[in-house]
């Protein structure tokens, strides 16, 4: 009876622990919108890349213990819409996109639009990847991660916090970045999800080895490490979309000659 007993006290562990990391990851949201709100955006920006590290452990986790739930799947939606919607958006729009209302009420407008831009996005985004979940093929996303698109606008303020960018020239730019990244969102442009390999299989040396070497750089330099990491990843996709555009064109071009 001590047994069974210890058994289920065993298994509800389990399934609250994949739960707890989602709650960390939505604490990251909140904790970074109220961060920004008290005009810390430093803190601001590390929450959004704690609430990462987060989301990237729970679904892990549970896929590891065999702990996966419908509610687990739905909590983690809604913590993602907090943590990579609404947070990214109001730190750039109280970072510095509000201030643009100083040079005019149509920058003013354009500034609360692309927030709110950003933030439903991401809601789509969500959406449409929980509505193909079964069917998508897992070694790709169609449309930019949500955490990703978070980290480009966070790293991005980060960046400019750092260096004091200020200036119409610079609100302008963080307008840019946050819809950019917004529309590469609900893109159905192919981003790799690095999923070719179970969490067993075997990887090779030269792989495991990239990992102290990613923290290394990011140490030297976050902002400008984080910011072109993550701002390169989010050009991968329509960059290699329009590589296999340009292959293959020749290709359909020797074969209606052949046809012909």
């Amino acid at each position: 009876m001590k047994v069974e007993l210890n058994e289920i006290r065993s298994r509800r562990g389990i399934y609250l622990l994949p739960n707890l990391l989602t709650t960390m990851c939505l604490f990251g949201g909140f904790y970074s919108i109220i961060a920004a709100i008290d005009g810390n955006y430093e803190r601001a920006v590390i929450a959004i890349f704690g609430a990462m590290i987060f989301d990237g452990l729970d679904g892990r986790v549970a896929r590891l213990t065999g702990t996966e739930t419908v509610f687990g799947k739905e909590f983690d939606s809604l913590a993602d819409m907090v943590a990579f919607g609404l947070a990214p958006a109001v730190v750039c729009y109280q970072w510095g996109v509000a201030r643009i209302a100083e040079y005019g009420s149509a920058w003013g407008r354009f500034g609360w639009i692309a927030a709110f831009f950003f933030a439903a996005a991401t809601a789509m985004r969500l959406a449409r990847f929980n509505a193909r979940a079964a069917v998508q093929d897992k070694r790709y996303f169609e449309g930019l991660p949500s955490p990703s698109a978070a980290a480009v606008v966070a790293a991005f303020i980060g960046l400019a916090h750092e260096y004091d960018v200020t200036g119409l020239p610079g609100l302008i730019l963080a307008f840019t970045v946050t819809v950019l990244a917004a529309i590469l969102m609900v893109s159905r442009f192919p981003y790799r999800s690095f999923k070719d390999k179970a969490a067993g299989e075997r990887v090779r040396y030269s792989r495991l080895l990239l990992v102290p070497i990613a923290i290394a750089l990011i140490a030297l330099n976050p902002p400008v490490v984080l910011f072109l990491m993550f701002g390169f990843y989010a050009l991968s996709g329509p960059i290699g979309w329009s590589w296999l555009k340009i292959r293959k064109r020749p290709r359909d071009a020797g074969a209606s000659r052949e046809a012909g």
